[in-house]
């Protein structure tokens, strides 16, 4: 489910990439709907620059990511496995080891289009 990005989502955005000041995914030329994927699949070089800029959130900032992952609001659908593997390992590290089980199925789920 799309949502419209509030003053936390953006800040978020900001974080993850200074270089980016666009409201607009480089890759689809639309409004953002989630924060990881066009960090992902877009403006992040690899995948180790994708890893350097999730390192730069705080745990305050995974635990909003992983709620707005979990009720729907954050689509990791489109985002390549390493880079999941790399959130998933920062959802383990800030929030949970369960909130880290319960994204990895849902990205599954997702994959294979039973949700």
């Amino acid at each position: 489910m799309a949502r419209e990005f509030d003053e936390k989502d953006f800040a978020i955005l900001r974080k993850l990439a200074p270089e980016y000041s666009g409201v607009l995914c480089p890759g689809s030329g639309h409004e953002f709907h989630s924060i990881l994927p066009p960090v992902s699949n877009h403006i992040a070089k690899d995948e180790e620059d994708f890893a350097e800029r999730v390192s730069r959130l705080s745990d305050e900032e995974w635990g909003y990511l992983t709620d707005q992952i979990l009720a729907g609001r954050e689509d990791l659908g489109c985002m390549p496995e390493e880079d999941i593997e790399t959130v998933l390992v920062r959802i383990r590290q800030a929030v949970s080891e369960a909130a880290a089980e319960r994204v990895e199925r849902l990205y599954h789920l997702s994959g294979c289009g039973l949700l």
